[in-house]
């Protein structure tokens, strides 16, 4: 039988065997809890991604007009900052991001936690300051600190992070309203740009990002990412970039010397248009009323439109060659034949039509030359209502003028019904009761320039992507509008109208140059009112081929409503700069000079 002492020793085994399996337990209870629960472990894996931007807007001569500029934010952790080293911190983050010491040291004693430094830092401070941030970590600027949750020890230091994208129009008011302007966006905390008017808007999917990049796999101690198979990489494509047909020197010239025309003129508004008489190209699209895209303001949002094609106006005179080539068109009319000028004075039922100058005979080629509505008016009685209806419809009045631009308004012209009528026959025939803009007069002047042939003029040249490939804008159709020997007349009659009518301010030594005069009135509140606008459409030719189709509009100049001293000096001034540009090569020796001036 067992003594006392031995009892006892053997309760003590078992105690002990108990405390073991107890221990044993616990020890494999927490296992299980550790292998179940979620830890808090840094992760094998990393990931980077990079945004794609927005492409640009390229000149004719390759420099940005508009261009797309990445912007960073700065983001640090005040708790993790040490306090012994925060003057060293805020030193060497001045020095790296150009800001005061000052201000940081502000923005630092705002609140503790995350602190945004700085959202608009460059692409090169980023760099830079990315450097520093290692720096710091590893001179131990910040500190390590447990954190009350998991009880795991982190360090969070300098963060710089993409914040968004900044549209940058480095040469200011340029080629504006044709560019247009963006708006900005949010995504998920990232700022980016979408076009709302111009270019920017009528090309923003093209100019768009196509693809952000992504770069995901295991990383190393340093927690820089493993290149091998075992990663995953998908590149960021920008959007394209946009090439124009417009020069920027050449576009620079022309937008001074409308600011000075404009007030010389006392205009509300002058517009020009340069185009290849035969390509269609654009070689100057500009208006004397223009903004910054960034900074617009409340008294700019007048200039917003693009007036070449959202003003939309009665065209004047400027439209009785379109009327007369019809005649022509149709063997209604022969240049020699005579016409009645009334004195000046003529009546069609109810409407009395008057002209500026008074005319006893004249031959109908000088109906234009010296711009007679009264001439006009019973030679488009000729034409039937459809005849005339047709023939506006075929030198693009009330269509859109260009695919390149947006928002266009495409004006309007009588119906062929109405236009039997004889009153709206004549009144339509000088200009009135018809609407256009100035592209729509330009691509119907091409015709006379291009053996008949209607060009429909073109900004964009080409797009870009990022392999620096480029692909050309399709070229546009060009229907024949009227025969090349009803063109080649009315060139003529053009060119006599600058040498001897009213275009005469337009003439230019050694530089084959035609066009016609219009002078409008404006109808305000449903009434005509003692305001105009003026215009001068047409041409200029050298002898080495270079060809073009130009247009001018004044907007209520309040010196003169004579087209002949307000838009064919503009037209005349942008001559000269074309000559200067080396764009015209006048020859002195076939074309002499003539220094009579005309007023109409």
């Amino acid at each position: 039988m067992p003594t006392l002492q031995q009892q006892n020793k053997s309760k003590k085994i078992i105690f002990l065997y108990i405390l073991i399996l107890f221990a044993f337990g616990v020890f494999l209870s927490v296992m299980l809890v550790t292998v179940l629960k979620d830890r808090h472990m840094p992760s094998l894996y990393a990931k980077e991604s990079s945004r794609a931007q927005r492409g640009n807007i390229i000149s004719a001569d390759g420099f940005h007009i508009a261009s797309t500029k990445k912007l960073y934010k700065a983001v640090v952790n005040t708790r993790y900052i040490d306090p012994q080293k925060k003057d060293l911190f805020v030193e060497l983050f001045s020095i790296y991001s150009g800001m005061s010491p000052k201000a940081i040291r502000k923005r630092l004693a705002k609140r503790k936690g995350v602190v945004v430094l700085s959202y608009n830092l460059s692409q090169i401070q980023a760099q830079y300051l990315k450097k520093l941030s290692y720096e710091l970590r590893r001179f131990k600027v910040f500190m390590s600190l447990k954190n009350p949750r998991t009880g795991l020890r982190s360090v969070h230091g300098l963060s710089i992070l993409e914040s968004g994208e900044s549209r940058e129009y480095p040469y200011g008011k340029l080629l504006t309203p044709i560019i247009g302007y963006p708006h900005k966006l949010e995504d998920d905390g990232y700022t980016f740009v979408q076009g709302v008017k111009g270019l920017e808007k009528r090309f923003d999917d093209e100019l768009s990002p196509r693809q952000n990049g992504l770069l995901r796999g295991k990383r190393d101690v340093a927690s820089y990412i493993i290149l091998n198979k075992e990663s995953f990489y998908k590149r960021k494509i920008d959007g394209l970039d946009i090439k124009l047909t417009i020069p920027l020197s050449f576009e620079i010239r022309i937008e001074k010397m409308l600011e000075k025309m404009k007030k010389e003129l006392d205009a509300k508004e002058i517009m020009i248009a340069i185009m290849d008489a035969h390509t269609g190209r654009i070689y100057a699209l500009a208006s004397s009323n223009r903004y910054l895209p960034k900074k617009i303001r409340r008294s700019d949002y007048p200039s917003l439109n693009a007036g070449m094609i959202e003003y939309s106006f009665e065209p004047g005179s400027v439209l009785k060659p379109i009327t007369f080539s019809l005649l022509l068109e149709h063997h209604l009319v022969n240049p020699y034949d005579l016409v009645n000028g009334h004195n000046g004075r003529f009546k069609i039922g109810r409407k009395v039509i008057t002209d500026e100058h008074r005319f006893d005979w004249l031959s109908a080629e000088n109906v234009i030359v010296y711009s007679s509505n009264v001439g006009i008016a019973q030679l488009a009685q000729k034409l039937s209502g459809y005849e005339f209806y047709e023939g506006l419809q075929r030198f693009g009045f009330a269509s859109k003028s260009t695919p390149d631009l947006i928002y266009e308004k495409v004006g309007s012209i009588p119906s062929a019904k109405r236009l039997e009528n004889e009153i709206y026959k004549a009144t339509c025939a000088y200009g009135y009761g018809i609407r256009a803009n100035l592209m729509q007069l330009l691509r119907a002047y091409s015709v006379f320039n291009n053996n008949g042939k209607i060009v429909t003029p073109k900004i964009v040249h080409s797009f870009i992507n990022e392999y620096n490939e480029e692909t050309l804008t399709p070229e546009f159709d060009q229907d024949q509008i009227i025969k090349r020997e009803t063109a080649a007349r009315m060139k003529k009659i053009l060119i006599k109208t600058v040498n001897k009518g009213t275009g005469k301010k337009a003439i230019t030594p050694g530089v084959e140059v035609g066009g016609k005069t219009g002078t409008a009135h404006i109808v305000e509140r449903g009434k005509y009112v003692h305001k105009y606008n003026t215009a001068f459409m047409g041409f200029a030719n050298d002898y080495s081929g270079h060809d073009y189709t130009i247009g001018v509009i004044v907007v209520k100049p309040k010196s003169s409503h004579f087209a002949a001293q307000t838009a064919v000096p503009v037209f005349k001034k942008a001559i000269n700069i074309m000559i200067e540009e080396g764009m015209l090569e006048p020859d002195v020796i076939k074309q002499p000079r003539s220094t009579d001036n005309g007023l109409h």
